[in-house]
């Protein structure tokens, strides 16, 4: 019985449990439906209000494209009415561009006419004129030519002559100003050395010595050295003769110490001139090395400034070749800083410019070449081992070039530098003096201040001033071309008519 109370009251709550279910699935779909009308009403709301939005941007657009086509419409009018009134310009323009063409062509015919009244009238006058002056035109414009000619050639040399002495006055008082200075600052003495081939013998029996049995001290003593000794009767002296300086001094001291030593054979011989050829050696690689210390110069090999050395005993014209090229180097510098030129390449080009004069009896070819070549030799650049060349080149191509020509000629041309003997003093001064008679027109040369200056007189008929300007220079190129000289030499051309009359 329990149990049938147990099954009814389980299918009683089944039921009623069912029953409530349903109830609140029920309640759920009326609360979902009126949920879904809810947003179905808000979506209609917004779309309408979206849509509203969208008609009034749309109709925004449209006023605003109405706006810009009216503004384009008003420019594009602006446009058409500047148009118009250019054209209508232009046309007003190209008429009065017809009328200027006819009346220029108007004038033109009036023109044409008057130039041919003007031709004929012309014509008439000059017809007029060579009756009357019994000339033809171009024997008149002949004339008339050569009269000009005449009067502008005379105003044109005296404007020539007057520049002439104001630049040249100018350019030598800088010229004098620049080569006082450098030469007050560089001060070298100057006494004139001759390379010693005499050898003073202690008395007159050392010379039988030196000759030795059948004379053979003396044949070996020049088969060493490469040298003449010439025994005369000179007394307590004996000459020693060679064109190189270097083998002349070797003998001189091997002669000097034989004698003190005494001892005087052909084996001691030997000895003594290899001793001395080691110190003549070390004499000139110090002599060398002097040199480049007091030029002040450096970076070079050892190997050249042992040739450089060798100058030491070199001389030219009685003037010690070693200090030359010292004092050229020390002129070099001065002049380059006074000229704006580099003066390294300057100082150093100054001391090796004569450099291949210690080799130029070794080998073949003027000392300028010998010298360049050398220094290529050893890798000095080319603007210093041109300036070799450029102290003998008439127009340097580089500065530095016309400033070591320049200091050569200061160090060779100062008083008391080189000697000329008496002979080749008068030698020069002929061959000065004819150089300039060899010219046409000539009358009388002179040559004063030691051969500095010729005067040169010519006839005045022959010989008008603008010749005598050319005369100038035609000498001065030709002394320049065919003599050797030292320094310069000026070159002055008289030209002098007198006319003499007498009133009685």
């Amino acid at each position: 019985m329990e149990l049938i109370w147990l099954i009814a009251a389980l299918l009683a709550g089944a039921f009623f449990g069912f029953i409530i279910r349903k109830l609140f699935i029920s309640q759920r779909i009326k609360s979902a439906e009126s949920k879904a009308e809810h947003i179905l009403s808000e979506a209609k709301q917004n779309a309408k209000d979206t849509l509203l939005d969208a008609k009034d941007k749309a109709l925004g657009i449209i006023e605003e494209a109405k706006k810009e086509e009216k503004e384009r419409r008003d420019q594009l009018q602006e446009v058409e009415k500047r148009l118009a009134g250019r054209e209508s310009l232009f046309d007003k323009k190209l008429l009065e561009l017809e009328d200027s063409k006819q009346k220029i062509g108007h004038d033109r015919q009036q023109l044409e006419k008057q130039k041919a009244e003007v031709q004929k009238i012309k014509t008439e006058q000059l017809t007029k004129l060579e009756k009357i002056a019994g000339l033809n035109q171009d024997e008149a414009k002949e004339i008339l030519i050569k009269n000009t000619e005449s009067r502008m050639k005379d105003e044109l040399m005296h404007r020539l002559r007057k520049l002439e002495e104001q630049s040249s006055e100018e350019l030598d008082k800088k010229a004098k100003e620049i080569l006082s200075s450098v030469i007050e600052r560089c001060a070298a003495p100057h006494t004139v050395e001759t390379t010693t081939t005499a050898v003073s013998l202690p008395n007159e029996e050392m010379k039988g010595r030196i000759i030795g049995r059948e004379g053979r001290n003396i044949k070996t003593i020049e088969q060493l050295t490469g040298v003449e000794i010439i025994i005369d009767d000179t007394p307590e002296s004996i000459l020693i003769s060679a064109f190189n300086p270097i083998r002349r001094q070797l003998a001189k001291r091997s002669l000097e110490k034989l004698m003190v030593d005494g001892r005087i054979h052909p084996g001691r011989i030997e000895e003594t001139i290899q001793q001395a050829k080691k110190e003549l050696a070390l004499d000139i690689k110090k002599a060398g090395e002097e040199a480049v210390y007091k030029a002040g110069v450096i970076g070079l090999d050892s190997k050249l400034i042992q040739v450089l050395g060798r100058l030491k005993y070199r001389t030219s014209y009685g003037q010690n070749q070693l200090q030359h090229a010292i004092e050229v180097s020390h002129l070099s510098g001065l002049l380059a800083s006074e000229l704006k030129a580099d003066v390294g390449i300057c100082k150093k080009g100054g001391l090796l410019h004569d450099i291949g004069k210690a080799l130029d009896h070794e080998i073949q070819g003027s000392h300028p070449d010998i010298g360049y070549d050398l220094m290529k030799k050893f890798g000095l650049p080319e603007e210093v081992a041109y300036l070799s060349l450029a102290h003998h080149e008439d127009h340097p191509k580089t500065l530095e070039g016309i400033v070591v020509k320049i200091a050569d000629a200061i160090s060779g041309s100062r008083p008391g530098a080189r000697r000329d003997s008496f002979e080749e003093y008068i030698q020069r001064l002929t061959e000065l003096e004819d150089t300039a008679k060899s010219f046409a027109g000539v009358e009388k040369v002179y040559a004063i201040q030691a051969g500095r200056e010729i005067r040169v007189f010519v006839s005045p008929e022959n010989i008008d001033d603008y010749a005598a300007v050319q005369l100038a220079r035609d000498i001065a190129n030709k002394i320049e071309n065919d003599l050797r000289y030292p320094g310069e030499i000026k070159v002055t051309v008289i030209r002098e008519k007198r006319i003499t009359e007498y009133a009685r």
